[in-house]
């Protein structure tokens, strides 16, 4: 069961499309994203495949990024935590 919206973050594709969940900050810091509800859902298309998907596209993960920060400090973490917190600022 998806844990965010029932459609694309990127695309707007709806349930049908394949859903599945990205950790906007992966890696070492995908448990920091699980912390702090950095989560969307994605279709296939743009998470995991050439050559826009999140995973293979520059450009599509510094949006993601940027979102990502645009969201924690919506919620109420400064910039500056922010920035200690994930290593740097994408704003």
């Amino acid at each position: 069961m998806l844990k965010k919206d029932d459609k694309c973050f990127i695309c707007g594709r709806n349930r049908h499309a394949g859903l599945e969940l990205h950790h906007i900050f992966g890696g070492a810091r995908r448990r920091l994203s699980d912390k702090y509800g950095l989560v969307v859902t994605l279709c296939h298309d743009c998470h995991n495949e050439p050559p826009f998907g999140a995973h293979h596209n520059k450009e599509t993960m510094l949006y993601l990024h940027q979102e990502g920060q645009r969201m924690a400090e919506k919620n109420g973490m400064s910039r500056k935590d922010f920035i200690k917190i994930f290593g740097r600022g994408y704003l």
